[in-house]
């Protein structure tokens, strides 16, 4: 019974994802299209060497990363809020590999369920969807430096300006978290949070549009952070690694994702 029971929930999940996809071609997005040429990029170069997912980026492998700031900051009253962060990335023939380095000064987490709004608390946030093109559809991966995951796949203001989350999107990834600081004490000052994800190629099977990853293929994606500040507040601000259009609509806006390039290694 309990088999059956599995291979049912697994055929849905196929079925939901599938179906997703399936309206890509129908999420028609209203603003400009920009084409692949006028996107910002990150070239996502290949893993010189096994990577361990410990928070930590002491592997050979990360000094072949390149490096990108989240230099566009929305939701913060302050100077002093606009807070810094560093992103990485790599990939190799089984994962991609995420590196997120955030200075912070009050580190902040109050959700603790799965699927949850770890995005409340200080997070780390990806988007991608496998083609290098606007759709009005992607992954998304939130996760908070107490580990909440929350993972989905987007249908972003799919009917009557309203956007769809399909949480039945469960993946199986790596992630690690490390940290200088106490978390959930506003009387410190803390310095920092570090967060490393490992999320398998499988993961987006059925999906890859243009081919398993290799040195010349290009998808579409954002990296965001979110940086909550005080225990009994849910206010946070709110970087990106590349602008977006209104705040006030979300952070998942498709039209203003980047580019991610997997290539072989970084150009000197």
């Amino acid at each position: 019974m309990k088999h059956e029971s599995k291979n049912n929930r697994q055929t849905m999940k196929k079925f939901i994802t599938a179906s997703v996809f399936l309206l890509i071609a129908a999420c028609a997005f209203p603003q400009k299209k920009y084409v692949t040429g006028e996107l910002p990029e990150y070239k996502v170069a290949k893993a010189s060497a096994p990577i361990t997912i410990d928070g930590k980026m002491d592997e050979d492998a990360w000094k072949g990363a390149e490096v990108q700031e989240f230099n566009y900051f929305y939701r913060a009253d302050k100077p002093s809020e606009n807070q810094k962060s560093k992103f990485r990335m790599l990939w190799d023939d089984q994962n991609i590999y995420l590196f997120y380095q955030c200075e912070d000064t009050s580190l902040t987490a109050r959700e603790t369920n799965y699927d949850g709004r770890p995005y409340l608390d200080d997070c780390a946030e990806f988007f991608c969807v496998p083609i290098p093109d606007t759709v009005n559809c992607h992954f998304g991966f939130e996760i908070n430096i107490t580990k909440a995951r929350y993972d989905y796949v987007m249908l972003w203001y799919y009917y009557n300006n309203r956007s769809v989350f399909i949480r039945d999107y469960n993946p199986e990834y790596k992630l690690e978290v490390t940290y200088d600081g106490t978390i959930n004490n506003d009387k410190d000052k803390d310095k920092m949070w570090q967060m490393e994800i490992a999320i398998p190629l499988n993961a987006f099977t059925n999906f890859q549009m243009m081919g398993r990853p290799k040195a010349g293929v290009k998808w579409a994606f954002q990296a965001v952070r979110q940086d909550r500040n005080f225990v009994d507040d849910r206010f946070r601000s709110t970087s990106t690694l590349y602008p977006i259009y209104d705040i006030r609509l979300d952070v998942h806006q498709p039209n203003r994702f980047g580019i991610l390039e997997f290539v072989d290694k970084l150009q000197q």
